[in-house]
């Protein structure tokens, strides 16, 4: 019958479709489209071709494999031919090639050896008498290039086998691919180089394999796991492909250790089911899992279509990666007033779920991908892990299309954006008012190095913020023992400490509240540095940048974190709530200055576990002594107070040479000092 024009038209679009994806994945690991979508074309050419057979012709890419071949290597003809395999997507799928070998082999058992589907390049390895003399791409499956020099440099392949049995001449198949861990080194010594970074392990390992200089490739994590064999003596095989693996690995070859034998459909999917499972754990990227005739005698009967073998199939994974369109980007504020910007896509199937979020990092990840919203994009889900953008399309953005850019002021309260150059995350500095930070700021006022609110846990904080009894932690001092008996599991006795404790907090040290605030970097020694330098709040709250540097160990980092914060009206309104409402501090006594002190100049690092001090008394006394307490050990430290279990700290402060002090030697050098300081106020 004759063919539809639209039938015919469509053949035409996909064929040339199909032509250029092939070429941009074969021959310039560049793919444009995800694996998916290849398929997809492909499914669809395959349905039409056996619509309408007239369609079928010797050129079309249902019957070839591969693509074109890179002229900048030379061309290798196979002993015999690479083919590709029939894909499968759904266990019916399974079920009729399962089928399919009973009703070709009959009632015997049948045996299949199961293996992960590696996504790599496909390679073929010549050796004779046991010494590799060639390797070459599958290429269109009949012709390959020819990438001898680039093989040799990978050191998982044997150049000379080991043991002995060999034959003369034997082909090795197998898959060279790039770990994981080998490509997030390549791609951050890239970043660091300023170079162009590789989308995915796969087209790194393709793209290392066509080096022409053979260098390059050496410098590349390449590793290569066996799956068969291509031209092999009838003769010298054993009856079983398992057989012939178990073989090539007492030759040295690397075999995969996740495969498997199987006798039945449920043992596929079982397979296939704990591996799809542990996928995200794998050291190397997978996309599906293979199934293939265990008994050589049944290869032979079941005998290959065109491009495929009949004793074969690929059952794949639901993509990990999809192509949609980057409708939006919106700038969330986390808890701890981090700025994540995320993107907004057109639903997209990835990964076995619907995706229409993603994350995209922050600003320097945006740049460096060159996202812009509009784009095309690859969306990249593995498993549990949050999608991600893997990379854009420029090439085929709109015109009008402009660079994305963080917002200044933070989109949930107005602050302006801390954007420490240091750092490659941006906050918003309204600690202490923005709603999205409300929780993390209070439970941190609250803790018991900060104002110590006794009582006062995550569960009570979540009430108090649903049920809209507080905003800031301000609020706090204003609640009722009438109000928090509307809480639940608080009982009257629980309710009466919770406002005893409250009361009791406000009465607390300038150093402590402002460790309290949760200005960004101002840590406890941080707080009592600028407490003793400035004396009180007011003259912290308007003090400049080169005011702040003035404090040893506030480099200009910390100093502008301080400004910022100080510089947004919501913050000093909470601040001057929080003094209406009660709380303060005593005085800090009047101190002879500190050069006059007999720790003065020194600088202390305490670590481990005291029996007698607490971390903050230990420092208090310290400084009460004009010495410093700081949080890390450098060659300006002059000694280490360690207490049980110092850590890392202590054996830093041994291979530096600083003096290690154990509690009873730190005690002795404070009684010692003080008398010292009592003795010079009675003169």
């Amino acid at each position: 019958m004759a063919v539809p024009t639209a039938a015919l038209r469509r053949a035409v679009e996909l064929r040339a479709e199909i032509a250029f994806h092939n070429r941009q994945y074969h021959s310039l690991d560049d793919p444009k489209i995800s694996d998916a979508a290849f398929d997809a074309l492909m499914q669809e050419l395959l349905r039409l071709e056996e619509a309408f057979p007239e369609l079928l012709t010797a050129t079309s890419p249902t019957s070839k494999v591969g693509g074109g071949l890179n002229k900048a290597f030379s061309e290798v003809r196979h002993e015999r031919p690479m083919l590709s395999l029939e894909n499968a997507f759904s266990r019916d799928d399974i079920e009729d090639f399962w089928r399919r070998l009973q009703q070709k082999l009959g009632d015997d058992e049948i045996t299949l050896v199961t293996e992960p589907k590696l996504d790599g390049l496909a390679v073929s390895l010549i050796y004779d008498d046991g010494h590799l003399v060639r390797a070459a791409t599958r290429g269109d499956g009949e012709t390959g290039e020819d990438i001898t020099n680039n093989i040799l440099t990978i050191g998982d392949i044997p150049q000379q086998l080991a043991g002995d049995g060999w034959p003369a001449h034997l082909e090795i198949r197998g898959e060279v691919f790039m770990p994981r861990a080998g490509f997030k080194r390549l791609n951050e010594r890239a970043l660091a180089a300023g170079e162009k970074t590789f989308a995915n392990p796969r087209n790194a390992a393709a793209g290392s394999l066509r080096q022409i200089d053979s260098r390059v490739t050496q410098e590349r994590p390449l590793s290569f796991y066996c799956y068969g064999q291509g031209a092999y003596p009838s003769e010298a095989l054993p009856s079983r492909h398992s057989q012939l693996l178990e073989q090539f690995r007492g030759w040295g070859i690397p075999i995969n250790p996740e495969i498997l034998l199987v006798s039945s459909v449920e043992g596929c999917l079982s397979f296939y089911e704990d591996l799809l499972k542990r996928r995200p754990d794998l050291a190397y990227d997978i996309d599906g899992v293979v199934y293939k005739v265990d008994l050589f005698a049944d290869r032979d009967r079941l005998g290959a279509i065109a491009r495929a073998p009949r004793w074969a199939i690929a059952h794949k994974f639901p993509a990990e990666e999809a192509v949609t369109r980057l409708i939006s980007i919106d700038v969330q504020v986390g808890r701890t007033g981090a700025l994540t910007p995320v993107a907004r896509l057109e639903p997209v199937f990835v990964g076995g779920v619907t995706v229409t979020n993603a994350t995209l990092h922050n600003a320097e990840e945006i740049q460096r991908k060159d996202i812009r919203v509009g784009d095309q994009v690859v969306v990249r889900r593995a498993g549990d892990v949050i999608p991600e953008i893997v990379r854009s399309f420029p090439d085929q953005r709109p015109r009008s299309s402009t660079p994305f850019e963080m917002p200044s002021h933070c989109p949930i309260c107005g602050s302006k954006v801390d954007d420490s150059p240091e750092e490659t995350i941006l906050r918003c500095s309204g600690g202490l008012f923005c709603p999205a930070q409300h929780k993390e700021s209070i439970r941190h006022f609250a803790s018991r190095k900060a104002i110590d609110i006794d009582g006062l846990g995550e569960k009570l904080i979540d009430q108090l913020l649903e049920r809209h009894l507080i905003e800031t932690v301000a609020d706090l001092y204003e609640l009722s023992p009438i109000v928090l008996s509307t809480l639940d599991r608080l009982g009257e006795k629980s309710s009466q400490n919770l406002m005893k404790a409250l009361d009791k907090s406000r009465h607390t040290t300038l150093p402590r509240f402002l460790f309290a605030l949760g200005i960004r970097e101002v840590g406890e020694v941080t707080g009592r540095l600028l407490a003793e330098h400035f004396r009180n709040l007011e003259d912290l709250m308007v003090a400049d940048q080169a005011s702040l540097e003035a404090i040893p160990d506030i480099g200009p980092s910390v100093a502008r974190h301080i400004m910022t914060f100080f510089q947004q009206p919501h913050n000093l309104e909470v601040i001057r709530k929080l003094l209406d409402n009660g709380v303060f501090w005593d005085p800090l006594p009047e101190r002879p200055p500190t050069e006059a002190l007999p720790l003065a100049g020194k600088i202390f690092v305490v670590t481990g576990t005291l029996d007698q001090f607490t971390r903050d008394q230990a420092s208090e006394a310290i400084t009460a002594l004009g010495g410093r307490v700081t949080s890390s050990v450098s060659k300006k430290t002059d000694y280490v107070v360690t207490g049980r279990d110092p850590g890392s700290k202590a054996t830093k402060a041994l291979d530096l040479g600083i003096e290690l002090l154990l509690e009873e030697d730190f005690i002795r050098l404070l009684k010692g000092k003080e008398n010292e300081t009592i003795g010079a106020e009675l003169s």
